[in-house]
């Protein structure tokens, strides 16, 4: 190994520990680009370090006028307002007025409102914390098992992550330079049947153990209707964006605006009966989303930064030339890349997994798939370059939500145990684990049949 190839290994490593640590991200990745860079000009006197400066005069403009980033804004907007809307708690009424008769019903009912809210939020950490406001005090209210209740919304708020649209998604999207709208296309499949699976995980629970769910007595008709009615409106707000980017009847962009626009029209209807958006809660959501933004924007101006300096040190090259003279076998390789994400997430954030590890990783596949000149169908995979950008990027989404529930981090778990007081975390991690198993048979699946990440954007583009 060359010494830049050794410095760009020993800036991965300095980085991993800085994250793990919980350093700010954007903060570590602008310090590891620079130190890397100045590193590489000290042992390579033609890697100089004054062309690297020069960058910094336009590469912030760049990373923020980025015409593909600036959904960013208008989708943590959208979840935002949507939550102060009280949409999450109207669909969790109106999704337990269906099933919450059934005994394990009002989890399940959570469950489908973490992915219905996720629609509209494209954050799971805002998803579980917005569902576990809504949701706990029912369940607890019910005598659900401790571990049912807060598992299955720790689960859950992991479909915010993927269920289009998804801020994950976008940023993905843009490191591997894949289409957006083929990404959001192809997480439907794959998020509903983690909802499925999860609603399944709920059922055979209650199945084998009675006891974890207490039945539930039928809701008095006016009520049941009451919470029905509410469903309508919420239902066709969310239907009204995911069909119209499944579709292409907008963009990504035009989705989040007529997004943030219905909700907002919604929010402010409801103030005639007493509810719904209020100036305070629109201002919040203003100043929410500018800092959830700017701290995405400046994490991905830090990105930037440090994949000139892995470029630089060929680190990414020498890993691709290594898959590929390997001999390693596709799907092997494959499977490690998903097993390291795995364990990568119990330390990780995901914004940070799919920004550092991801640029890693995609030129690996790239190579052992036969390289960018490969004819469709002739590569290792079957697929060619841009339907392996998408199949790749909905596994490395699955994987990477994974984290979100797996110790020592759980980022998930975190959230939903400081909601429930009085939970031992221990109690939380327990009741994740049947979810956590349910995910690893998803991922396989997905693995095995990449069609059902790939029908739906080969469908909507026309086909061949």
């Amino acid at each position: 190994m060359e010494l830049r190839e050794l410095i760009g290994l020993g800036g991965f490593v300095v980085l991993f520990i800085l994250l793990v640590i919980r350093a700010p991200v954007g903060l570590a990745m602008v310090g590891v680009g620079i130190g890397g860079n100045f590193a590489l000009s000290l042992a390579a006197p033609h890697l100089r370090f004054e062309p690297f400066l020069r960058q910094f005069k336009s590469l912030l403009w760049n990373v923020v006028a980025n015409y593909d980033l600036s959904v960013v804004p208008l989708f943590v907007l959208m979840g935002l307002l949507a939550s102060h809307a009280n949409l999450s708690r109207d669909l969790f009424r109106g999704l337990n007025a269906i099933v919450g008769r059934f005994r394990g019903g009002v989890a399940m009912a959570a469950i489908g409102a973490c992915a219905g809210f996720g629609a509209v939020c494209g954050s799971s950490l805002a998803t579980a914390s917005t569902m576990g406001r809504v949701a706990l005090p029912e369940l607890r209210r019910l005598n659900y098992s401790p571990s049912l209740a807060t598992g299955a919304l720790a689960a859950g708020g992991t479909l915010g992550i993927l269920i289009p649209p998804s801020v994950a998604l976008v940023v993905y999207a843009v490191v591997v330079e894949a289409s957006i709208v083929k990404l959001f296309q192809a997480a439907v499949v794959p998020g509903l049947l983690a909802t499925l699976f999860f609603i399944l995980v709920i059922a055979i629970q209650v199945r084998i153990n009675p006891a974890l769910a207490p039945q539930v007595e039928k809701q008095d008709r006016d009520e049941r209707s009451a919470a029905l009615l509410r469903l309508i409106p919420v239902g066709v707000i969310f239907g009204a964006i995911i069909l119209g980017l499944g579709f292409g009847l907008f963009t990504p962009t035009h989705a989040a605006a007529v997004g943030v626009f219905v909700i907002l029209a919604y929010g402010l209807l409801q103030r005639l009966w007493g509810e719904g958006l209020t100036v305070g809660g629109i201002k919040e959501a203003l100043l929410d989303s500018a800092v959830t933004s700017g701290m995405i924007y400046f994490i991905l101006f830090g990105a930037e930064i440090l994949k000139s300096f892995f470029a630089r040190s060929g680190l990414p090259a020498a890993m691709a030339e290594w898959a590929a003279n390997s001999g390693i076998e596709p799907f092997m390789l494959l499977a490690g890349i998903l097993a390291v994400l795995i364990i990568l997430g119990c330390f990780l954030e995901s914004l940070s997994m799919i920004l550092v590890i991801v640029p890693f990783l995609w030129p690996i596949l790239v190579q052992v798939n036969g390289g960018e000149f490969v004819e469709a169908g002739q590569a290792a995979y079957g697929l060619d370059q841009e339907s392996l950008r998408v199949w790749f990027g909905i596994l490395a989404l699955i994987v990477v939500e994974l984290g979100l529930i797996t110790p020592p981090v759980g980022l998930n778990v975190f959230i939903i145990s400081s909601l429930s007081q009085g939970v031992p975390m221990s109690q939380t991690f327990k009741g994740v684990m049947p979810f956590f198993a349910a995910e690893i048979v998803r991922i396989s699946i997905i693995v095995a049949f990449p069609a059902l990440s790939l029908f739906l954007p080969w469908l909507l583009s026309g086909g061949p």
